[in-house]
Parts: C-alpha cells; structure tokens; sequence
C-alpha cells in the first residue's frame, strides 16, 4: 500500500480545458456506469448536473471545527454551486444522529464515528450512511479538573499513578459513544496503562456543557472540541493534559456526513454541498485574517455562542496548559492544508472500525475495507475536488504512527484491532 499522501494535480491547459468541457457530457454517462457499478446511483440527473435539492439543511453542533460550514453560507460560496445552505444549530450529537437519520437534516457536521456507528447500528438507529469529506484535522483536547491537577495529574502516567494511590471511582467524559472524542480517550488513557471501562467511568455530555460539569466537579477530565478545551484553560478550572494532535498527528476528525439514501437519490446536491465546503475550507486556511474573520463570525450567539478570545489562540496554534506553558503548535486545527486534509480517505473510515472492535462495540470483525468503501463516498469527493481545483492525494489510503508508537496504515485492520494489550 501506498501511504504516500502528496496531493498529485493534473495540469490543464487553455487548449485543453475546452476540450475538457466538451468531454464533460460525454463521459457522464460512462462515469453513471461505472459508479454504479460500485453500488453507487448514477452521478448525474436527468442528463444534468444541476443540484436535485438547492436548499439544504446542514446540522452542526457548537465548536470550532463547524467553520467551514458555516463559512460556506456566511460568504455565499453556496451560491457558486447552485445551493442554499442553512446552517442549523443543534444542542447535541445524539440530536445530529437523530434528525439525519429521520431527514429532518440533509447534512451534517459530523462525529466520524458516529457516522459509522449509525451504519453499524451500534449508535441508536441502524440506517446506511455516507462520508462526503473530512472537514478538519486535529484541534481537540483532554481536559483533566483542576483538583486533579493539584495533585499531581497533569499527563498520562501522572493520572495513572494517581489513580493508582488513590482508590476511588474516576469519571470522565465524551460526546458520543462510538464518536471521535471517547476513541481519542480511550486510546490516550489505554497508553498510560488506565483501562478506560474497567478502571474509570465514561458519560457523555454534550460539547458546549462541557465546561459547566466540570465546574460542578461532575467529572474528573473530559474530551472535546474546541473552544471548550481552551475555554476550561481562561475559566482557571482545567488543565489541557494533552491534545488530540499528540495523539494522532493530523488525524481525521469531523465529516460532512449524509444518509446513503440522500447520497444517492441527490447526488448533484451532494457534489455542490462538498464542493462549496471544500472552497470554504481553503478559504479559512488561506492566512491570518480570513481564520480571525472566521473566529469573529462563528463566536456570534447564533453559532457557537462564546467569546472570540475562546477561539482565536487555539486556530492560530497558540496554546496555554492552564499550569503556565505556553506554545506553539504547528500541527492545531486545519480546515484545508492544501487539500490534504479533506479527502475521506478509507484507512481513516477503517480505523474507527477497529476501535469500535477492540472496546467491544462492535462483537465480531467486520469487511474493513469494504464497509469503508461503501460510506466514504470517494466518488463524490473527487467530483467536488476537480470544481475546486483541489489536488488529490496518490492513494485512497494512509500511515500513521499514534502516540503509543504504534502505526496504522490500514493494511490489516482485524490484526491491528487485536493486538492491543487494553481492550474490552
């Protein structure tokens, strides 16, 4: 496997890009044949490629990484593409997962785990679903509490060793059981030696009142998206004991995520969607002013309703541990980098699966591969990424080494699933 992932982009030329328009009808019914070959409904509609739906719902919960959403309504890129986006403000991932799945949404800013977890029926409802793009890489934090601070629990094996010396029920949160934030935990408490299920105790708790619980001391240290990490850290009640990025350097993160059944009966709307959300992501990353301008426009109550100075440090790279480092974080929350943090790649879908596996919410070893296959929609992606003029990566798959120094690259998913030594 090739686990090269710089993006290649075809050159195109004046000369050729007429011809390109004039094969662009020509090959839209071969490309219907050959997408449907993959269990996908054709590309075009009706011999059109003009959006089925033009104005579409797109949930989103409160936390930084909904800025390319939001962004792609704000500055009217949606319009480029032949939609309406109406941002739709939700108060928990729980609500996301319920209204895509009844159509209440169209879309979704998305946990990547809940989309699979929906698909598995390990999340609430089982209903087919698809991944359209990843819509941000790294950018969440572990936030433990102040008074476990005092102590001395500042990092993974300080806590371990504190909750080793102290004996008593350790609590901590997450936003969605099969989600993003509880795989980031568990897999960060795992490699300090603390059993996430055995030693400690997980609840869940929506984003935004994340911080609220921890001041009423009803967790010892929670995983979230920001602001709500950086937010604990001005608020004097938390410590940031490590972030995502440390992790699982530029590891996927939220997605736009749909119903297979809106995928494939819209999938020019779907095309526009990610396409109008692709160029607002690289608009974001473009340079300093456009990510101030963003964090002052998704700060406003209508979004994630906090103060700008909760979103502004921690985009640039600016961090604080609430303990009196300070740094400089090449690896904070990107929305673009180039086009290579969008693309759905397969191994990042797979990856989930074998979490899901190895805590036991999942019994039995699934097709890896071709269940990724069947909710990324890298068909749609690729479409979206050639209106963009977004460069593509060589390959549907990636490596990465994570934070215990053990590297996924997708190739043998049930092995890797297997072989930690904590698991359910």
């Amino acid at each position: 496997m090739n686990a090269d992932t710089t993006p290649t982009v075809a050159a195109t030329t004046p000369d050729t890009a007429a011809a390109s328009r004039r094969d662009f009808i020509k090959k839209g019914a071969a490309a219907a044949t050959f997408f449907s070959t993959l269990g996908h409904s054709g590309v075009w509609a009706a011999g059109s490629d003009a959006p089925e739906k033009t104005e579409v719902k797109i949930g989103f919960i409160p936390l930084t990484d909904c800025a390319s959403v939001v962004m792609a309504a704000e500055l009217g890129i949606d319009k480029k593409y032949g939609i309406k986006i109406i941002p739709t403000k939700e108060a928990s991932w729980a609500g996301v997962r319920d209204k895509l799945v009844n159509g209440e949404l169209d879309f979704a800013h998305v946990l990547y785990g809940l989309i699979y977890g929906v698909h598995m029926g390990t999340a609430g409802p089982k209903k087919d679903m698809a991944v359209l793009m990843t819509l941000n890489h790294n950018g969440q934090a572990i936030t433990l509490s102040k008074k476990l601070a005092d102590k001395g629990a500042v990092d993974g094996p300080s806590l371990a060793k504190l909750m080793a010396s102290e004996k008593r029920e350790y609590t901590f949160a997450e936003t969605f059981p099969t989600g993003t934030h509880a795989m980031w935990l568990y897999y960060w408490l795992a490699s300090a030696g603390i059993h996430p299920l055995k030693d400690a105790r997980a609840i869940v708790v929506p984003p935004p009142q994340m911080v609220a619980n921890m001041r009423v001391g009803n967790m010892d240290g929670f995983c979230v998206g920001e602001p709500w990490g950086h937010r604990a850290i001005m608020d004097g009640i938390g410590v940031t004991a490590v972030t995502t990025q440390d992790i699982w350097k530029d590891h996927p993160e939220k997605v736009l995520g749909t119903t297979a059944d809106f995928a494939n009966k819209n999938p020019n709307t779907a095309r526009a969607v990610t396409a109008a959300i692709l160029e607002a992501s690289k608009w974001i990353d473009a340079g300093l002013q456009n990510k101030l301008k963003m964090a002052e426009t998704i700060a406003a109550r209508s979004y994630v309703n906090t103060g700008v100075d909760a979103i502004n440090q921690r985009i640039l790279g600016r961090y604080q541990n609430g303990m009196g480092k300070t740094w400089d974080d090449p690896n904070h929350m990107k929305f673009f980098n180039d086009g290579a943090v969008n693309f759905p790649y397969l191994s990042d879908g797979m990856w989930f699966l074998t979490q899901h596996k190895r805590w036991g919410l999942i019994k039995d070893h699934p097709d890896y591969l071709a269940l990724a296959r069947q909710i990324n929609r890298v068909d749609i992606y690729k479409e979206a990424a050639t209106a963009t003029k977004t460069a593509l990566p060589k390959s549907d798959m990636r490596g990465s080494k994570l934070i215990d120094g053990v590297v996924w690259d997708g190739t043998n998913p049930a092995k890797y699933a297997d072989s930690f030594k904590l698991k359910a």
